[in-house]
């Protein structure tokens, strides 16, 4: 049973029109969730992508990203929302639908240098993932790759990521559902 079935669907949320990807029953599912984590490492042992730290994005990025860690043997650092960090921390606004937001890292989380990759659960527009990498970027670390769970292409962010020149991997995608 692939990933992709293990992901609810859930219509008309947060707003109507919607088609919310909800990758809760993804890692309630023991299989499902080893499945994730094991596709991945197996993408970054083959040796394709070289890179030092994984860096997650709040807050499945966490889950996936921690466990990757793991598994792979190698660090893990946080972005995280405005006002979560407790140390001196880079922060990088962007813009959502309506508004914006900020995501922040403690500045001494990447040394000039530092190979990254970023792990967040699901790439929509981009912008979320976008900031990561600048903040990534700010403090001298080069982004290698952002992974993702799943991908939603009609949306853009893909696009937006590979414009700026980022490599982007993802394991399913929900292409005009």
């Amino acid at each position: 049973m692939p990933i992709k079935s293990r992901i609810r669907t859930i219509p008309d949320y947060p707003k109507a029109g919607i088609m919310f990807r909800d990758i809760t029953t993804l890692l309630k599912d023991a299989v499902g969730f080893r499945l994730v984590i094991d596709s991945l490492a197996q993408h970054y042992v083959s040796g394709n992508v070289q890179f030092d730290t994984i860096v997650g994005i709040e807050s499945r990025g966490f889950i996936i990203g921690g466990a990757l860690s793991y598994v792979l043997g190698k660090g893990f650092v946080p972005i995280r929302k405005r006002g979560k960090l407790p140390g001196e921390t880079e922060r990088e606004e962007y813009t959502l639908e309506y508004g914006t937001d900020v995501v922040e890292i403690h500045k001494d989380a990447i040394s000039k240098g530092d190979r990254v990759i970023l792990v967040d659960d699901l790439l929509a527009t981009g912008g979320t993932a976008l900031a990561s990498a600048i903040l990534v970027e700010k403090l001298g670390g080069v982004v290698q790759e952002i992974a993702f769970v799943v991908d939603l292409p009609d949306v853009g962010g893909r696009k937006k990521l590979t414009e700026k020149g980022y490599k982007v991997f993802f394991l399913t995608e929900f292409e005009g559902e």
